[in-house]
């Protein structure tokens, strides 16, 4: 049986650019046909606009202050929901 040897190293930039760029580019198509629609107002909208400005932050654990930006942050259980199923971001 052969040694173990490790895996090359892997160039993340080549694996993850493209799709990393088409979501970026379809983001910014979702702004764009949500400004044209005079929505930009909503909560949601405002939630994407406050996690892309986290990605700009030069911190590691970028992709857990973009989750937690979008959570709810109350920890104390409700008595009801006032609705089923989510809707993907606070509307604190």
């Amino acid at each position: 049986m052969p040694d173990w040897t490790p895996p090359t190293q892997v160039n993340l930039v080549d694996l993850g650019f493209m799709d990393s760029r088409s979501k970026l580019i379809d983001l910014a198509a979702f702004l764009d046909r949500v400004q044209r629609a005079g929505q930009e107002g909503d909560f949601r909208v405002q939630a994407l606009k406050n996690a892309i400005a986290l990605l700009s932050q030069d911190k590691p654990q970028r992709a857990k202050e973009v989750l937690l930006s979008f959570s709810d942050p109350s920890t104390e259980p409700i008595a009801k929901a006032t609705m089923q199923g989510a809707i993907g971001a606070f509307k604190g």
